[in-house]
């Protein structure tokens, strides 16, 4: 039997990095940094998916430039609505599977429980509009699908939050952080390896893939505010023996309008994994565990080093 073809777009990206690796076990899998599939030409993508005529397309790749959305919204739909659309098509045409990755955006974070699948969205952002119509189109496709959405996506790998508030700790002798912010900082090493898992279970049970289709919520378990995930992050790193100017007690709480940004964030971005875990026999592990596991699995040229300039 020909192993399934995998098309993995994005492959440079956070995510996409994980996936290249958690996804070899399932077939010959076909990795597309963004210099080799741009979203942005759709003529070319379409050729793309011609040629390399992929069983199972993974799209890890999009528009996540949040505040800069706001003044290209042309450029975010194209990659975040347009692009996934035209991978839908694909796939409703050639019985592929399609898996795409979402976010906590779609929603207007006003709920004070956390949000289901079932819950309406409102997204308050280009950004986060963006998304959504990319999830809208994907189901009206009709494809075989597995929209998964996150929230607060980091690794040891590419520029975010953990890794900030790092370089700043040994910088600085005190920060200032939103605390009016909740949700669940996710690993994309997490991310990759339930993805992973999950394709495998739908190669495994045809009556699983016969149902499983649609839309999940996909996160580490509890959560925090930005406050709190800082404070953590820079009381791991002090723990293991890393020179940081900042305490985490020396990290002071405020609010979101103390630190206005051009796109509105959700003040709940808590989502309920209950449907994923159900329909696949998972466990989900705490937001907590994952951040230890990056501050031990940061390369050593990336932590902080007194003795080498910021």
């Amino acid at each position: 039997m020909t192993p399934p073809r995998l098309l993995l777009l994005g492959a440079d990206g956070q995510v996409g990095w994980e996936l290249r690796r958690a996804l070899l076990p399932l077939g010959t899998v076909l990795p597309m940094t963004r210099a080799q599939a741009d979203l942005s030409d759709l003529t070319g993508l379409k050729a793309l998916l011609d040629r390399e005529r992929p069983d199972v397309v993974v799209n890890a790749a999009a528009y996540t430039a949040v505040d800069r959305a706001e003044s290209e919204p042309e450029l975010a739909q194209r990659l975040n609505a347009d692009a996934p659309q035209m991978l839908a098509d694909y796939a409703a045409q050639n019985g592929a599977w399609l898996l795409h990755y979402s976010t906590d955006y779609v929603f207007d974070g006003a709920q004070p429980a956390p949000y289901t699948e079932a819950d309406t969205p409102n997204p308050q952002s280009v950004y986060g509009r963006s998304k959504l119509a990319g999830e809208q189109a994907i189901a009206a496709s009709g494809c075989r699908h597995l929209i998964l959405r996150t929230s607060w996506v980091y690794a040891a790998r590419g520029a975010n939050f953990a890794k900030t508030m790092l370089r700043l700790a040994a910088e600085r002798d005190s920060l200032r952080v939103v605390a009016d912010q909740v949700g669940a900082p996710t690993s994309a090493e997490l991310i990759a390896d339930v993805s992973a898992l999950i394709l495998h279970r739908l190669q495994s049970d045809a009556a699983l893939a016969q149902r499983a289709s649609g839309l999940y919520h996909l996160t580490a378990q509890g959560s925090t505010s930005w406050h709190g995930y800082a404070q953590y992050v820079i009381a791991q790193a002090i723990a293991r023996g890393l020179p940081l100017r900042c305490a985490p007690e020396a990290v002071q709480p405020i609010a979101t309008t103390d630190y206005p940004l051009p796109a509105p964030r959700p003040a709940n971005s808590r989502l309920d994994c209950t449907r994923l875990q159900t329909a696949f026999g998972l466990t989900l592990p705490p937001w907590s565990i994952q951040v230890q596991r990056l501050i031990h699995e940061l390369p050593r040229d990336e932590l902080p080093n007194p003795e080498r300039p910021l």
